[in-house]
């Protein structure tokens, strides 16, 4: 079973939105059942970013993990969405 955090500022406002796509997308691609889906903020989640095999982020995150982050963006302004999602599936197929 995978572990995906998706993760914002306050880990409330737009990781709710957010995961509420990622959990749509992951029921329609078939990965509902491989991937359990983790919702929190950055402060929370730095220290522990290796405990999780993807990682989504809605804000800037230090650089010590940014090449571990897939930036959420897309999912909130619908701008470059399928690369979103391409990077996801390489990550949870990975």
């Amino acid at each position: 079973m995978k572990k995906l955090l998706i993760m914002c500022g306050s880990g409330i406002a737009t990781s709710t939105v957010v995961a509420g796509k990622v959990k749509d997308w992951l029921k329609a691609n078939g990965y509902s059942d491989s991937v359990q889906v983790f919702q929190s903020k950055v402060a929370e989640e730095v220290n522990r970013i290796d405990d999780y095999d993807v990682v989504i982020s809605t804000t800037v995150v230090p650089d010590s993990i940014k090449d571990k982050v897939i930036m959420g963006l897309p999912l909130l302004t619908g701008m470059g969405l399928d690369a979103l999602w391409s990077d996801l599936k390489s990550q949870l197929e990975a």
